[in-house]
């Protein structure tokens, strides 16, 4: 038995999340499909985290096991001939029984993309969130930095969020403007369900002048969803990579805003 890492991009605009669903449209559901094409056999797949409807990965990391014997080649040339235009395996390797997607994972890393113009854009449709409001980015940083450390971030959890504990240790909170895009980089042990979009909600709500910076320390002492301002967009959001241990030489992340999109 051989146990293979993929690392796959996919626009999520075109897919109903990842999870398999009943729909057969799923990421997984097509990555499955297309697996089953070069193993000979049905596929069971892992990935680092599930990601909702709408939103896109630019290297999710996938393991399965196979008893069938092919050149990685084949594992990226050969199934991405059977996947949809939405979705590509961009890497593939051999990692060992050791190697586990999710629970091996040592840190995720987010990105959202946020439009800040009066106007929205038509061609950013489905590749970034939008807001018609004027942001104070000093504001946002001051808020972003109460952010950071380890926390209980139940006021930043989805209803359905079905992890044993709220408490996450958030690494990273950056923003940096690109002209009137925005990209807030987030990087984290791991995310609650809808977490990521609900820290870019608080955040452009502070942004906009709805709430002070002080607010996002109250939401975290308080632990209520409810007082927390609507879970944002998810067409902005990517997870960018995730980061293992060294020794199964899987890329992570980093680069420029865009170009990094096409290596």
């Amino acid at each position: 038995m051989t146990r293979l890492a993929l690392v796959l991009a996919y626009d999520g605009s075109q897919f109903d999340g990842w999870q398999t669903q009943p729909s057969g449209r799923a990421v997984q559901d097509h990555l499955e499909r297309a697996l089953a094409e070069i193993a000979g056999h049905r596929v069971a797949t892992v990935c680092a985290g599930r990601t909702d409807a709408g939103v896109h990965a630019l290297r999710q990391v996938v393991h399965f096991d196979t008893d069938s014997e092919r050149p990685e080649s084949a594992w990226v040339r050969g199934v991405n001939t059977h996947l949809p235009d939405g979705v590509a395996v961009r890497h593939a390797s051999v990692v060992g029984p050791a190697f586990h997607a999710r629970f091996g994972a040592l840190r995720r890393c987010y990105r959202y993309l946020l439009h800040a113009s009066p106007v929205r854009h038509p061609l950013l449709h489905a590749r970034a969130g939008w807001t018609h409001h004027g942001l104070d980015h000093d504001r946002m940083r001051e808020a972003a930095l109460l952010l950071v450390g380890e926390h209980d971030f139940s006021a930043f959890r989805s209803s359905q969020c079905q992890a044993a504990s709220p408490v996450r240790r958030l690494e990273q909170l950056s923003i940096e403007p690109h002209g009137a895009l925005l990209s807030f980089t987030v990087i984290g042990n791991a995310f609650l369900h809808h977490m990521v979009r609900n820290l870019v909600g608080l955040l452009v709500a502070v942004g906009a002048g709805r709430h002070p910076p002080a607010f996002a320390a109250e939401l975290l002492e308080h632990r209520d969803r409810r007082l927390a301002p609507p879970t944002f967009d998810p067409s902005g959001l990517y997870l960018e990579g995730v980061a293992y241990d060294d020794r199964f030489a899987l890329p992570t992340w980093g680069g420029q805003l865009v170009t990094d999109w096409l290596v």
